[in-house]
């Protein structure tokens, strides 16, 4: 939908985080003689009063029938469309819509790179963007990353190339009804996550592929490890080329290095970002670039100029012969399986759990039984469940385990438990609502309680156009 079919309309936003700001200023901007309603929390009232802006008028009573007095509601990306009050409105005739969708609809031409998958996404689009500008492109980085798209509404000069993540909230409804195509759509993984949004792993899956199945991508960048992925049909690709990584005719990792087929082209000991995924991450990113007609390979070296983005995997530093290592990204147990795998032989101390969303821990506990940490410190709504499953299944003569109240409790117990030698890990397995706003939240406790300077580490490096 363009900006401009929303002129006359009654139209409302739904959200006040900052993503509602901007849509909300953008609309204002763009349409200052029509009112605007914005539907938010009974806290945020206030917030938008404050304002002054006599266009603008919040309500806090969000219902179905509130929903239906629309004709279009711009509804931010953590707002299922499952749920029951916006199928009633859909059914009525309003029109659901994210500021992702705006943005794609404004710029049908812009050289794009789209990047979803469950884990890894961030830093694939930050690496995408560090070698488009190592390659001399003026480049955007923004989206779920930590930038909205909305927010780079009117960019001029518009730049060369933009490095897109999307959320599967995002891609969900980024390119229904309008024609825009993306450039290059990557795709890295698909395991089960955010089910309470989507109502169930197979429409999780189904939303994620709506960037190749809507987007309809020129080249579609996909991991041929995945098995979702690999058994893709031609309706789901909807005509794209593929490009595949992780297969040893192209991108993909082995003896500590990335390949292009039989060269060569980067030592992974160069890469600042730990682990064999974001290897494979990288691979994903040079795949991309070369998608897009650049000699990938010529590039590959700047990677090791690539920043590792916070929480994911982030070193803090050492503290008293214990090192910090902050991967509050991870929502997921595959998520804390590959984060103990790069620390594999150190003496560690994984803190685990948060929001229940009633994911299998399973995996999980026969990855810790085969290979045991130091020690397993439980937290959050479901670190009980955590702790029983793990109960069962790890050998306390080789695995200490803890149950913990809060973040400061839980990095106490891990300091015990290590004696003053080893590696505090925070990679959770599990949202961070309820007991923190965001993820990043959770990392600047972490590394509060830890002793560190929470400000010199939160900043994502590259946002935004360069």
């Amino acid at each position: 939908m363009r900006l401009s079919q929303l002129e006359g309309r009654s139209v409302a936003v739904w959200g006040w985080g900052r993503e509602g700001r901007a849509t909300a200023a953008l609309l204002r901007a763009r349409l200052p003689a029509q009112p605007l309603t914005v539907l938010c929390a009974a806290a945020e009232v206030a917030q938008v009063e404050a304002l002054g802006d006599a266009g603008l008028h919040p309500r806090s009573d969000v219902d179905a029938a509130v929903l239906a007095s629309f004709e279009v509601v711009v509804k931010s990306p953590g707002i299922s469309p499952y749920r029951p009050e916006v199928e009633g409105a859909a059914a009525h005739g309003t029109r659901f819509v994210g500021a992702s969708a705006l943005w794609f609809a404004e710029h049908a031409g812009a050289r794009t790179v789209c990047v979803t998958g469950t884990k890894g996404k961030s830093t694939t689009t930050a690496l995408i963007a560090h070698l488009l500008r190592a390659s001399g492109l003026r480049t955007a980085l923004a989206g779920n990353i930590g930038l909205p798209l909305v927010e780079l509404m009117d960019v001029a000069p518009p730049p060369d190339a933009w490095a897109i993540e999307l959320s599967s909230y995002q891609t969900r409804d980024a390119f229904a009804g309008h024609d825009t195509r993306v450039g290059i759509a990557v795709v890295l993984n698909l395991y089960p996550e955010h089910l309470d949004w989507h109502g169930g792993e197979a429409r999780y899956i189904a939303d994620k592929l709506a960037l190749l199945r809507e987007g309809r991508p020129a080249v579609a960048v996909l991991n041929a490890a995945d098995p979702h992925l690999a058994a893709l049909d031609a309706t789901t690709l909807g005509g794209a080329r593929v490009a595949w990584f992780g297969r040893e005719d192209g991108w993909h990792v082995r003896e500590g290095a990335v390949w292009r087929g039989v060269r060569r082209a980067f030592d992974l000991a160069r890469l600042h970002a730990p682990g064999a995924h974001n290897g494979g991450n990288l691979c994903a990113a040079l795949a991309a670039v070369e998608a897009m007609g650049l000699d990938a390979v010529a590039l590959a070296a700047a990677a090791e100029g690539f920043r590792p983005l916070p929480h994911r995997l982030q070193p803090l530093g050492r503290r008293d012969g214990i090192d910090y290592v902050d991967d509050s990204i991870s929502t997921t147990p595959h998520a804390s399986i590959a984060a103990l795998r790069c620390f594999a032989g150190r003496r560690t101390a994984i803190l685990v759990g948060g929001h229940d969303r009633g994911l299998d821990w399973t995996p999980f506990a026969e990855h810790v039984a085969a290979q045991p940490p130091e020690a397993i410190v439980t937290l959050g709504r479901n670190g009980p469940r955590i702790h029983a499953l793990l109960a069962s299944a790890v050998d306390p003569e080789r695995c200490r385990l803890v149950q913990a109240q809060d973040m400061r409790s839980a990095v106490g117990a891990a300091q015990a438990a290590l004696r003053g030698e080893g590696l505090v890990l925070l990679s959770p397995g599990a949202p961070s609502f309820d007991a923190y706003r965001d993820y990043a939240a959770r990392g600047r406790d972490f590394a509060a309680c830890a002793g560190f300077d929470v400000a010199a580490l939160d900043a994502i490096p590259g946002l935004g156009v360069a």
